[in-house]
């Protein structure tokens, strides 16, 4: 391997985790200078302009009613201009992870256009109380899906996301990433996918997943989550999430990526709610958890999810882990649907909406049934 592909590598790796973007308003001297000299000492990076069409999009955006000339744009987009450079207007947001630097609208105005095709099944009023709203993902599996409908959206003002775990090829059967990405921790990834997305929705990173040590930070810290999205593998920590978050009153939701199958605790408006409901004892712990063995942890997985209430097919998957596959699978259709599904849920309590606790299924095979 020659010395330059070494250095090629290492440097990846150095920036594998880089997923902070940086802001430059260029009507600030200090910050044309900081752009500028960014551009000289980085002549790889690629710039992309195009504010000019945002700024017409925009124009038109704000006079439904009327049917407006290319010219008449253009003159409404000199007045508002003004005595301003349109190379100064906005906002200029270098990625570092793939070496670009992206004009755009500044965050009133970029939220605005971005969301305007919401309208009006997101009103304005409704996306203003949404932006007050904070979300926490435990688990970028069916979290990664959750994770981006949320932010394309806007169903909320901050994204917590919590996993400890590093990008396999086999996870890209359910999470739409490219082959460069293996190995690079999946927060990183969605943080770098929301941000090139949306760089003004703040998103909070939990790299090393979620843990006794971490769990009511993770709720908590900087203000409370509005609503937590459980998805984690592991056992421990889907009982653990549920205790705190009933005893701090934030509703849990959760897919489990067959028949559509979606929870909804709403320990907010039910602070009684036995957790799971019912199916798991409140006060089992996280250590007798991570101790049980075999035929009991089986048993622990079962009284979640109902093993005899899932898809045939996934039940004869069920049987065959440790014979002929590793793990429990799943599917993109299923995991996109389930992305869908707990934005939908989100959205709808966090408009104060009203969603009952319980168990719901929006089961494919039985809507488009092929059995007769």
């Amino acid at each position: 391997m020659n010395n330059v592909l070494v250095d090629a590598i290492a440097t990846s790796r150095q920036r594998s985790s880089t997923r902070e973007v940086s802001f430059f308003r260029l009507q600030d001297p200090a910050q044309l200078e900081a752009l500028t000299q960014l551009l000289v000492q980085q002549p790889g990076i690629q710039v992309f302009d195009e504010i000019q069409p945002q700024l017409a999009e925009l124009i038109r955006l704000q006079h439904p009613t009327e049917r407006l000339s290319d010219a008449a744009v253009a003159e409404k987009v000199a007045a508002r201009l003004g005595d301003t450079p349109v190379a100064a207007y906005g906002v200029w947001v270098y990625y570092p992870w793939s070496n670009r630097v992206v004009h755009i609208l500044d965050e009133a105005e970029f939220v605005s256009l971005r969301t305007s095709r919401n309208k009006q099944k997101i009103t304005e009023a409704e996306r203003q109380i949404l932006q007050t709203r904070k979300i926490g993902v435990i688990g970028l599996s069916v979290g990664q899906s959750v994770a981006l409908a949320l932010a394309i959206e806007r169903l909320c003002g901050e994204l917590r996301i919590a996993d400890f775990d590093r990008l396999d090829l086999s996870n890209m059967n359910r999470i739409r990433t490219g082959v460069h990405h293996v190995g690079i921790l999946k927060t990183v990834l969605v943080a770098r996918e929301i941000a090139e997305i949306d760089p003004f929705l703040t998103v909070r990173c939990y790299d090393s997943g979620i843990s006794e040590d971490n769990i009511d930070t993770f709720l908590t810290d900087g203000g409370q989550l509005d609503i937590l999205v459980e998805e984690c593998d592991g056992l421990d920590i889907k009982i653990l999430a549920r205790q705190r978050a009933k005893a701090l009153r934030i509703p849990v939701v959760m897919d489990t990526s067959d028949r559509g199958m979606v929870d909804i605790e709403r320990f907010d408006l039910q602070p009684d709610l036995p957790i799971l409901h019912g199916r798991i004892p409140d006060d089992i712990t996280a250590e007798q958890i991570r101790n049980m063995q075999g035929p009991e942890r089986m048993q622990l997985v079962d009284r979640i999810v109902n093993i005899s209430a899932m898809s045939t097919k996934m039940q004869d998957s069920i049987r065959e882990i440790g014979k002929t596959i590793t793990t429990w699978p799943q599917l993109a259709s299923a995991v996109m649907l389930g992305g869908a599904a707990i934005a939908h849920v989100c959205r709808e309590m966090g408009l104060n909406r009203e969603i009952a606790s319980g168990r719901y299924y929006v089961d494919l095979e039985q809507i488009f049934n092929h059995h007769k």
